[in-house]
């Protein structure tokens, strides 16, 4: 058997303890973090420098001896590394100019001259697996096509931007399915080069997959991630692959039986108990504990750790966060997240 806990599980492999490792665990709120990021200038510059951005991904793990790393980048490379301008500014999160006319299509890159873009992150992922010991896992990642042209197309995020994508893709179906085609290509080709430079396992996450209606939701969801997740078997079929469709609700199973992927991370709206009875039998989930609950801490953290190690007993479970960690969130209550799942007091 494979020595890393979290391959094990993604394999179907129920482990008490589960194997603990949480979204956005590399970032904001580690001091250690924000002293590199002060060093390297901009964000971009960060997630493009190997020495740095592996010492991020790697300080978590050192620090909670959490069971997997997973890379320090951002799901929107693929459309900076297909020519896109992408920003971040403070206090306004990513910002691109709205992509919403199909000759601005023909002027994206070709999916090799992105690939050879985000190599410095390819090179992040080779020193960050050079340096993790063999029973701790790492995971690559790219975002969902669908969340990926949410940025692309209302510029930036928020609800007022991902109104603008709903409208956009419903009213210009052929124009949004070609960009769509072009994100997913791209993001499977960012995946292979990543598992090629030693991750152990990937996630998609489709951050915004709520809110569509159901003939939607197989279109602009479920039948990219499939072709995603259909690319990167052909080409590594050992390799797992971790769904994240954020607010999937009854679609769920669907998403799951119809992508193949290996595993599914759930939000923190997912009831447990209930899913775990519709997924397909044996389906490794991932989650879902709310981050805000880790922000808080206390008593109330540790009911909530206690609730979900007994609703997932007995099935192939990842302990993780129904999203990402919030920047403000004490590394102190991370601590005591990683004991409590532990069973270390």
């Amino acid at each position: 058997p494979s020595p890393s806990r979290l391959l094990r599980v993604l394999d179907g492999e129920r482990l008490d303890p589960p194997p603990i490792w949480l979204m956005r665990q590399a970032g904001r709120y580690l001091p250690e973090y924000r002293a590199l990021r002060e060093k390297a200038g901009s964000f971009l510059d960060l997630v493009c420098n190997p020495t740095l951005a592996s010492e991020v991904t790697l300080q978590p793990v050192r620090r909670f001896d959490l069971d997997a790393a997973i890379l320090f980048s951002d799901i929107l490379v693929v459309p900076w590394a297909l020519g896109r301008d992408l920003r971040f500014e403070t206090g306004e999160g990513p910002i691109f100019d709205p992509l919403d006319e199909r000759d601005a299509l023909s002027r994206l890159a070709k999916i090799d001259q992105a690939m050879d873009r985000l190599e410095p992150i390819c090179e992040t992922v080779r020193r960050s697996r050079a340096a993790l010991d063999s029973d701790k896992a790492l995971i690559g990642f790219c975002g969902g096509p669908w969340t990926v042209a949410t940025y692309l197309v209302g510029g930036r995020g928020g609800e007022q931007a991902r109104e603008r994508t709903r409208r956009i893709a419903m009213e210009e179906p052929g124009f949004f399915a070609d960009l769509l085609e072009i994100l997913m290509r791209a993001s499977a080709a960012f995946l292979i080069r990543q598992i090629e430079a030693g991750a152990d396992a990937v996630q998609i996450f489709e951050s915004w997959a709520m809110d569509l209606p159901e003939p939607w939701f197989r279109r602009w969801v479920i039948l990219p991630n499939a072709l995603i997740v259909a690319d990167v078997k052909r080409h590594h079929p050992h390799v797992p692959i971790i769904g994240f469709p954020r607010g999937a609700g009854c679609m769920l199973r669907d998403y799951v039986a119809d992508t193949g992927v290996d595993a599914v991370s759930l939000d923190t709206g997912v009831p447990l108990r209930p899913v775990l009875r519709e997924l397909p039998p044996g389906t490794p989930i991932q989650g879902n504990l709310d981050p805000r609950i880790v922000r808080l801490g206390g008593e109330v953290m540790e009911s909530e750790v206690e609730r979900i190690l007994a609703d997932t007993r007995g099935a192939p479970h990842v302990f993780n966060l129904g999203h990402g960690l919030f920047p403000d969130t004490p590394p102190e209550h991370v601590a005591r997240l990683a004991e409590l799942v532990r069973g270390d007091g």
